[in-house]
């Protein structure tokens, strides 16, 4: 007998049986989408005031490992930047040298778009 709604907890998740509030699919889906493992470098300066940015996408790494990353590269590019949902933003043009050190890392990067 599947349980559909309790007292004690709320609602509850049809996937994980957990209660809404403690729900964990939601977080599983945006960590697989977070990381497939192909790491893409591009620039971007579309809705940024004209000013450019690099972006890292695809590292299949945690939150902690990923800012670690951020942090690295940045402090590297002399740049500043940011964390946004599993996406490295690193202030300016510097697609050329994140690759460079990316693989020296042993990631498996690539320039995307232009």
């Amino acid at each position: 007998m599947a349980l559909v709604y309790s007292t004690d907890g709320g609602r509850t998740c049809p996937q994980c049986r957990q209660p809404l509030s403690g729900c964990l699919c939601a977080a599983r889906a945006r960590e697989a989408l977070r990381g497939d493992g192909r790491v893409r470098v591009s620039r971007e300066s579309k809705g940024r005031g004209g000013k450019t940015v690099t972006l890292v996408r695809g590292l299949a790494l945690d939150d902690e490992a990923l800012a670690a990353l951020g942090k690295r590269l940045r402090t590297a590019c002399g740049a500043g930047g940011a964390l946004k949902d599993g996406v490295l933003e690193i202030q300016g043009d510097h697609v050329e040298r994140v690759i460079e050190l990316l693989v020296r890392e042993g990631h498996a990067a690539r320039r995307a778009g232009g």
